[in-house]
């Protein structure tokens, strides 16, 4: 297994989310903003967090906040900065809307760690997920180029490089959910509460 000294995690926290109406990442779930489960996913198997937004509110979580290299480009954009900003190979990324993430899942990732490989995503319900994803720090120079020419669908980005998909358990599908709605949140809070 890559030692964690050789692993960065990296979450991005980028600003605004339209359907959400406020910054996802310090929604609060039992008295904790969602970035800070995103935080305790990552801490056992890193060495370093970085968080990707422009927003000095998240420099209460006392990390180092990296801001978008290139403006309002997603996702894509975001990863970049995290993996331009980056001193380790591999890089655990994390969206900051995933709060029922656990660091059990992320290992799974970490354990499919070879050579060969830039990308590991997980897969969960037979979907793909970028944002929950181990990137080698060489792909920042594809990313960049696809910048350039102002391509930022994420999905495409991930198909460019050498990728493979860990599959996530049907029991752990819903620690990879993440909350994109007001509809969405109320689920998990409720879950919460069984």
């Amino acid at each position: 297994m890559t030692d964690k000294i050789n692993i960065t995690g990296i979450i991005l926290a980028g600003g605004k989310s339209s359907r959400m109406g406020s910054d996802k990442g310090l929604l609060k779930l039992n008295e904790k903003p969602f970035v800070q489960y995103s935080i305790d996913a990552l801490k056992p198997l890193v060495s370093e967090i970085l968080i990707v937004s422009d927003n000095t509110d998240y420099d209460v979580f006392g990390l180092k906040r990296i801001e978008d290299e290139i403006k309002d480009a997603g996702p894509v954009s975001g990863i970049y900065s995290g993996l331009e900003a980056s001193k380790t190979d591999y890089n655990l990324v994390l969206s900051c809307d995933i709060p029922m993430i656990s660091a059990e899942v992320l290992k799974l990732l970490v354990n499919a760690i070879e050579s060969t490989t830039e990308i590991i995503q997980a897969e969960s319900d037979g979907k793909s997920m970028p944002l929950i994803a181990i990137y080698r720090s060489a792909v920042k120079n594809k990313f960049y180029d696809l910048l350039q020419n102002d391509e930022r669908r994420l999905r495409l980005a991930v198909k460019s490089c050498n990728y493979k998909n860990v599959v996530i358990d049907k029991n752990d599908a819903k620690t990879t959910m993440n909350i994109n709605t007001k509809e969405d949140f109320k689920l998990i809070e409720d879950a919460n509460h069984d």
